[in-house]
């Protein structure tokens, strides 16, 4: 006899399925997923000037080891969820774990520059997929008033990897070489191959004709998009210049083209209908701003507490990872606030305690110092840890079953913009308002200057993104209620 879903302490069982899995392996499986895809990011950034020593490579040339990843993902991670929903996301999970683990394995084993970059781009490709699937698998794997609860979990697995990234990487630089910091991928990504493989639902079968209406040339032409706007916005470190414009130009033409050639597909990558959704399209701009401020802390932090606070390397490490350690450590109580109260609520809170810690960035540690720059980091990640998992939670209650792959790959997509976009257009802002070029030489009044100027940017993106939010939820209330009055 067939049994319920009952989640709890034990295993999961799923009507009509005596043999389903653990929840908790389940969970385990994407939780490892999410970790890796996030270290991914981090953990190569530490290591660069040591690779530039090892390789004899100039800074702009190693740091393709970190822009070949990030570029991967961005580009493919829309489209690796759309074949997940299409070609099964379980069966798309374990090929995007096999590439990232044997990629890691290839970085490890590079003996030229070229050769490590290429793995970080085949790298870069796994974790698109992992990135894409992980949280379109909630849908199959929990209840639905559990959702919020593994969003939760999922966004405090992705904050430990960002936060970890930079520690872990500089101990095993110092201890074992710069290639321990991609070998150490490989135990962790075969364990998660394992459990997803025995602990995932099984992908139903699908037709010849339902793998054939991919949409490769909506595909190609976003994939093209996006990585000329990712270029455009890391290449030449802050400045910039001519080629930039060009590709930022392409990036715009693109885009048109892509709205056009989605409009007359059969089988569009991306349904424009989506987009006209107030929450969803809500949803995705406020993820996309709001990455971009928390950005602003990683990119305006260092300068301003070594440079205008006077603190030391190690001092300013310990500063910074409170942030990560509150959203690792919040990520899942805001799931379950957001499974007992509601995601619309929550996500104007989290927005709300984003304002309040982007105004304390501007005002108090002028007054109190480090202790003043801990209190609005705490405030700025602690709100991003709730709205991350509200807004999560909200936009993928509303995807089918056959569209939650894609839906999840533009989550992680507006995510990946926001971040990008952040660190070249806020990281502009605050040396513009810094009045200076080379923050190495800055003066500390104006690197404190610069510091007030862009989080009173920051707080006014937050407005912004709150009155988005607020909107969005407007609309998509009248359009409930409106069959109501008509009828």
């Amino acid at each position: 006899m067939s049994k319920p879903i009952v989640i709890g302490r034990g295993a999961v069982e799923i009507e009509g399925n005596e043999q389903a899995p653990s929840i908790r392996l389940a969970l385990a499986a994407l939780s490892l997923s999410m970790l890796l895809s996030a270290l991914g990011v981090s953990v190569a950034n530490v290591g660069l000037p040591t690779m530039a020593h090892a390789f004899d490579a100039s800074f702009q040339d190693v740091q393709w080891i970190v822009l070949a990843y990030l570029l991967a993902v961005t580009t493919l991670v829309v489209g690796a969820g759309r074949l997940g929903d299409m070609m099964g996301r379980r069966r798309l999970l374990l090929v995007g774990l096999f590439l990232f683990t044997a990629a890691s394995v290839l970085c490890g084993m590079a003996n030229a520059l070229w050769q490590l970059i290429a793995a970080r781009a085949l790298q870069g490709v796994g974790a698109s997929m992992m990135m894409a699937l992980t949280m379109a698998f909630v849908g199959e794997a929990v209840p639905k008033e559990r959702t919020g609860s593994v969003m939760g979990l999922l966004g405090t697995m992705s904050a430990i990897g960002t936060a970890l990234g930079p520690s872990l990487g500089g101990a095993l630089i110092a201890t074992a070489g710069w290639r321990a910091i991609f070998l150490v991928n490989v135990p962790l990504g075969i364990v998660a191959l394992v459990l997803a493989r025995r602990c995932l639902p099984i992908d139903r079968e699908t037709s010849a004709a339902e793998r054939a209406k991919f949409d490769r040339a909506g595909t190609l032409l976003l994939a093209l998009t996006l990585a000329a706007y990712a270029l455009a916005m890391t290449i030449g470190r802050g400045t910039f210049g001519a080629f930039n414009f060009v590709l930022l130009l392409s990036a715009a033409v693109g885009a048109g083209l892509f709205v056009f050639v989605e409009a007359r597909s059969a089988s569009p990558l991306i349904r424009l209908a989506m987009l006209r959704d107030p929450m969803f399209g809500a949803g995705l701009i406020a993820s996309t701003i709001v990455s971009a401020v928390v950005m602003t802390t990683l990119v305006v932090g260092p300068f301003y507490l070594s440079i205008a606070l006077g603190l030391d390397a190690v001092l300013v490490g310990f500063v910074m990872s409170a942030g990560p350690l509150v959203v690792a450590v919040s990520g899942v109580p805001a799931g379950r606030i957001v499974d007992r109260f509601g995601a619309p609520g929550i996500t104007i809170m989290g927005l709300s305690a984003m304002a309040v810690g982007c105004f304390g960035f501007a005002v108090f540690p002028a007054s109190f110092g480090a202790a003043g720059y801990v209190v609005s980091l705490v405030v700025v990640t602690g709100g991003y840890a709730f709205f991350q998992t509200a807004n999560n939670t909200v936009v993928m209650a509303g995807a089918t079953p056959d569209r939650r792959g894609v839906i999840s790959g533009m989550l992680n997509l507006s995510r990946n913009l926001g971040l990008v976009t952040g660190a070249s257009v806020m990281g502009a802002v605050f040396s513009l308002t810094s009045a200076t070029n080379d923050m190495a030489t800055a003066r500390p009044e104006a690197v404190a200057v610069g510091m007030r100027a862009t989080f009173v940017v920051a707080m006014l993106a937050i407005v912004i993104s709150l009155g988005i939010a607020a909107g969005g939820r407007r609309l998509a209330a009248r359009r409930t209620h409106a069959p109501m009055r008509r009828s």
